[in-house]
């Protein structure tokens, strides 16, 4: 099965924009026989990438308030027209999809950090809230949940996937791990300095074929009317180069990104590699100790008010 991982940047803050430069890549792949497409963390439509160099934390700052009510209005449901335009296109191009999306909250005021697997045939099957955002996104994202730690089984493969930094957690890698997965996608808003190495590890820890997407972002792609724009190009550490790679189990890079350049990389994923690699170490299996060692998943969605039925 070919994969593809698409490394570019949104229209940001843009849903309506970004939603059919989507589906304009997607068609691009499966063009070009792919059946698994991957997109950066939060690509639809925008990674928070203002906060670290403009003084995030100030309180009652009105133009945070006004860049974080932007972020706001283009973040998107996961029952929004975006991700269902995203779902029809999959369905007619019989492609597996995983895409970081900005996830508005039930109360339209908390943004999460989010991965969407869409099925062709299922359509959206989870969306994984980040476990934990990192560092300064704690200022703009809500915390998630173990809902979207699913593995999905997608004709003769099972994939999962996590977000970011994520990747650097071994439990939330093992409870993919344990579900049997073969296919690894990691998402990222794009750091070639912060990819390479751990998409090589989880590889080789794992067992299976790692799909690292990173985004691009650069002063051409901010708005003129976001409050921060002139800040943010005179630092230009809020850029986003990319780091986009495709990993083998044994931890060979089969393809890889050029930093900086939008483009679509992508590999053959051979299913009897993983088991050949699952000969001598099986992380989850006949490599554990679960009498010693066992992880428990609260895979609930967690939500602040539950309704309970009228009794009639």
């Amino acid at each position: 099965m070919k994969a593809a991982v698409v490394q570019a940047a949104p229209v940001w803050l843009n849903p309506k924009a970004t939603t059919a430069k989507i589906i304009s890549l997607m068609k691009e792949a499966a063009e070009n026989q792919a059946q698994i497409c991957v997109f950066g963390e939060t690509f639809l439509s925008g990674y928070p990438a203002w906060v670290e160099f403009t003084g995030g934390a100030v309180f009652d700052d009105p133009l945070q308030k006004k860049a974080y009510a932007m972020y706001l209005a283009s973040a998107v449901r996961a029952d929004g027209p975006e991700i269902r335009a995203i779902a029809q296109k999959a369905a007619q191009l019989g492609i597996f999809i995983y895409l970081g999306v900005q996830e508005l909250s039930n109360s339209t005021g908390t943004v999460y950090c989010s991965l969407a697997a869409i099925d062709p045939d299922q359509g959206l099957v989870s969306m994984h809230r980040k476990l934990m955002p990192t560092y300064e996104e704690r200022l703009v994202w809500g915390i998630g949940d173990g809902n979207g730690l699913r593995v999905h089984q997608f004709k003769n493969i099972r994939i999962g996937g996590l977000n970011c930094w994520e990747n650097w957690m071994p439990l939330a890698r093992t409870a993919l791990y344990a579900q049997g997965e073969q296919v690894h996608v990691s998402v990222w808003p794009g750091s070639p300095r912060l990819t390479k190495d751990i998409t090589r590890f989880v590889a080789q820890e794992g067992r299976v074929y790692v799909l690292a997407a990173g985004g691009l972002l650069y002063d051409k792609d901010i708005p003129d009317n976001f409050p921060f724009k002139d800040e943010m190009i005179k630092n230009p550490g809020f850029h986003r180069t990319g780091g986009s790679v495709i990993v083998s189990p044994e931890g060979k890079i089969l393809g890889h990104a050029e930093e900086g350049k939008e483009c679509i990389i992508y590999a053959d994923l051979d299913m009897e590699k993983v088991g050949q690699a699952r000969q001598n170490f099986d992380p989850t299996g006949h490599y554990s100790r679960p009498d010693v060692l066992k992880l428990t998943v609260n895979s609930q969605r967690l939500m602040p008010i539950k309704w309970e039925k009228e009794k009639t």
